[in-house]
């Protein structure tokens, strides 16, 4: 495989791990009412436009066009990190309470112990960063 096509290839997964990442937050707020707390609106500040800058890129097969993309998903993986920790650490969790009127400390989603909301979210923002790193790189 071309060096071209491959970085085609990694761009246009990143722009679909953007893309699921956006699909999953509406589902889990307009379909299931989850109602998203201050950090959580923040990470979606952060991970909504990652949508259209990694569209665009793919489309027109240019990554420096991509660079807001990168400094966007690093900051939302420091939100994640902060917003995660906020849930899982028991000397934080009272942090979570002064985000307003939904906790930020609030689980709606808790599977196998560990996977919530802004570890999916962290996830996502990690996949995207390392992808445009691997880019850059190649």
């Amino acid at each position: 495989m071309k060096k071209d096509q491959l970085n085609e290839n990694i761009l246009f997964f990143i722009w679909g791990v953007s893309f699921i990442a956006v699909a999953g937050s509406l589902f889990y707020s307009e379909v299931i009412g989850y109602e998203p707390c201050e950090l959580c609106w923040i990470q979606r500040i952060f991970m909504y436009p990652l949508v259209v800058i990694y569209g665009v890129a793919a489309i027109k097969k240019d990554i420096s066009i991509a660079l807001p993309g990168l400094i966007l998903s690093g900051i939302g993986i420091l939100i994640s990190i902060y917003h995660y920790s906020i849930q899982k650490i028991p000397t934080l969790q009272a942090a979570g309470d002064a985000c307003g009127t939904v906790s930020c400390n609030v689980q709606y989603v808790n599977y196998f112990g560990f996977i919530t909301i802004p570890f999916l979210a962290g996830i996502a923002f990690i996949i995207i960063f390392v992808g445009h790193l691997i880019i850059l790189k190649r």
